[in-house]
């Protein structure tokens, strides 16, 4: 009966058409209806700030490098995952990402709380040869970054194209744009304090290549991977509120 029934389906092109509609409806209300709960299911993070100019063209160079192909950014809530990696990702950790990088090959480790984990000189290092700190890794080498002077003089429109999306950047870190990526890197530059005005006491300053003196493609791509997971505390609050009290006797 059920061979019968697909064998007139199939030769209806109008029934067949109507029955391909149908089930194409079903994943799209699978996908769409939870974004009329977004504003229910995203958690809150008033203490999530935005990248800077710098960490923003990092970004930009991990994705023209196609580093999302080999490293995730999105880390599940199993437990050998949590342990291995650190707290679960949040949705909110990933509201200005555009677009967002949780990918879902892991050739590499997961990257979503490797900022801080290492020193800036560790990632220069592993950039320029990763076999000299993890021997058996097959990532290529990246050393022209070290060598690259980094373009500065668009990132004022990296940052009004995100602006345009929903980021809240203001109108004065977009003037400043150019300013801030070079103080970021330059820690005894005058611009270096106009950084951390606009972007928050947290926010990194450091000579992320080891050379301070100028603004190289190195220093960008370091200054990102230095951020990751340290945009909000969330992920770290919402652990500790799961984590049983210990018992008063101890």
């Amino acid at each position: 009966m059920p061979e019968l029934f697909h064998r007139k389906l199939e030769r209806s092109a109008i029934g067949f058409v109507l029955a391909i509609i149908a089930a194409a409806s079903v994943g799209g209300i699978v996908e769409i209806a939870p974004l009329f709960t977004i504003d229910e299911t995203v958690e809150e993070a008033p203490d999530m700030r935005v990248y800077t100019p710098l960490e923003l063209a990092g970004r930009n160079i991990y994705v023209r490098e196609g580093c999302y192909a080999c490293h995730s950014q999105m880390i599940r809530t199993l437990r050998d995952e949590v342990e291995r990696y650190g707290p679960y990702s949040l949705a909110v950790e990933s509201q200005y990402d555009r677009p967002m990088l949780w990918g879902s090959k892991r050739t590499g480790p997961d990257l979503a709380r490797v900022g801080g984990k290492y020193s800036d000189l560790w990632h220069v290092a592993h950039l320029i040869n990763p076999r000299d700190v993890v021997p058996e890794s097959n990532m290529p080498a990246y050393a022209f970054l070290a060598r690259t002077v980094l373009r500065t003089d668009d990132l004022g429109q990296h940052l009004a194209a995100q602006q345009a999306l929903g980021v809240p950047y203001t109108d004065e870190m977009v003037a400043n744009a150019a300013r801030d990526a070079y103080g970021q890197a330059s820690p005894d530059s005058e611009a270096a304090s106009g950084v951390t005005e606009r972007y928050g006491e947290a926010t990194q300053v450091s000579a992320f290549d080891g050379v301070a003196t100028r603004l190289t493609e190195m220093d960008a791509l370091v200054a990102y991977l230095q951020v990751l997971g340290r945009l909000t505390d969330a992920a770290f609050r919402d652990t500790a509120a799961t984590e049983p009290a210990p018992d008063a006797e101890d």
